[in-house]
């Protein structure tokens, strides 16, 4: 089933890459961008993480938290994270393995890793955007960046 535009976002708690908890029902009373991608280290997912680092101003600014969410190991992601110097938080969907990302529609279970799934959440906790795109389809992040000002407006 998957999640459309109004629907409450489904909770989880992940560890981040220093193994810290991130609940997302603890962000309630601002906004979240939840932003799945297949795999830490790789072509597409860097260029699309490195962007989202290139333009958090445009999120935080608006008071949008940012969050990126993969099927990888905390200790890969701290090591991707390091390298490319991300200064949002890099969570571990590795066990139960996907489980968040199924509840969000957007785990690719032929390969057993996330989709490119993008959802930002909003301040009570509904969906405001979703887009999931296959794990070869590259994301504009202009839709998202079009969804934050709409919730500022």
């Amino acid at each position: 089933m998957s999640l459309s535009v109004g629907d409450t976002a489904p909770d989880f708690t992940l560890p981040d890459s220093d193994r810290q908890p991130f609940t997302l029902s603890e962000h309630r009373g601002s906004p979240v961008l939840v932003v799945f991608y297949p795999f830490a280290f790789s072509g597409i997912c860097t260029g699309e993480l490195c962007q989202l680092r290139d333009d958090l101003a445009t999120y935080t600014d608006a008071g949008v938290t940012v969050v990126a969410v993969s099927c990888d190991p905390a200790p890969t992601l701290k090591a991707w994270k390091d390298e490319q110097g991300f200064d949002f938080p890099l969570l571990s969907d590795f066990w139960p393995h996907g489980e968040v990302a199924k509840a969000y529609d957007a785990f690719f279970d032929v390969a057993g890793m996330a989709n490119r799934g993008t959802f930002l959440v909003d301040a009570d906790g509904k969906i405001a955007f979703t887009e999931v795109n296959g794990p070869g389809d590259a994301r504009a992040q202009t839709g998202w960046k079009d969804a934050v000002a709409a919730l500022a407006s």
